[in-house]
């Protein structure tokens, strides 16, 4: 039976045939599932698109290039585990376009730093970051407390990611530039309905500037909310629900 492959290797066109008969085979089994399945993505409890506020700081974080020295995905080894915290999931990152798993460490993984320090630490460190960190070799950010936000972007934004399946309802879209100047101003009237659209989203004054909306308060209010949407002392990593 092993003796009869001598036919391929004599004749080319045939052996071309049959590689992509295999290759045809191999693709199906792989892409036939994908037709019958609702998602490739589990779903999480506790998931939902990012903030106004926080969607400008991520594009802010993207501009600055955040994610050359810092990444957001926690391997599920023993080491990243016990220094970062839970392992990232895949449903963490299903609305974000592009993803910032990122490719090496330069700076630690931020994909839990959520919560992990106060808002003045991080006005402090994006300010200067040898205040807080004196090893530190990142480079400071302080023009960001300069430069003011336009809140009347955001609708657009918001209607665009909606395209690609990011599910930003219309009472969001519509709202979009109220809850921006809103979640960065504890003592606005919209907060209640920002927690409300954006459950868990983080309130508060970031950039120590009531009263204007600046890129300071963006980038803050990102790194604040990451790794802090899904409660992981409920997750069951059997499966793809919480207990």
């Amino acid at each position: 039976m092993l003796s009869k492959h001598g036919i391929f290797e004599r004749h080319t066109w045939l052996l071309s045939i049959g590689i992509l008969i295999v290759v045809a085979i191999g693709g199906l089994v792989e892409i036939i599932p994908l037709f019958y399945i609702k998602s490739t993505i589990e779903k999480v409890e506790g998931m939902r698109p990012y903030t106004p506020l926080e969607l400008t700081g991520r594009d802010i974080y993207i501009r600055e290039g955040c994610y050359v020295c810092h990444s957001q995905m926690i391997r599920s080894l023993r080491d990243e585990v016990e220094r970062y915290g839970h392992y990232s999931l895949a449903a963490e990152s299903m609305y974000d376009h592009p993803f910032q798993w990122g490719s090496k460490r330069t700076g630690p993984d931020l994909a839990r730093v959520g919560g992990k320090y106060s808002n003045s630490w991080h006005l402090a460190h994006m300010t200067n970051p040898r205040s807080v960190v004196p090893e530190s070799i990142m480079p400071g950010y302080p023009w960001l407390a300069e430069r003011k936000l336009d809140p009347e972007e955001m609708a657009e934004k918001l209607k665009t990611l909606a395209i690609v399946g990011v599910p930003y309802t219309d009472e969001m879209i519509a709202n979009a530039a109220a809850d921006l100047e809103a979640q960065s101003n504890p003592e606005a009237d919209g907060v209640e309905a920002v927690a409300t659209r954006y459950p868990k989203a983080v309130v508060g004054d970031f950039d120590g500037k009531p009263g204007e909306v600046t890129e300071l308060d963006a980038m803050i209010a990102y790194l604040q909310m990451l790794g802090t949407l899904v409660d992981f002392t409920k997750f069951d990593a059997a499966g793809p629900n919480l207990r």
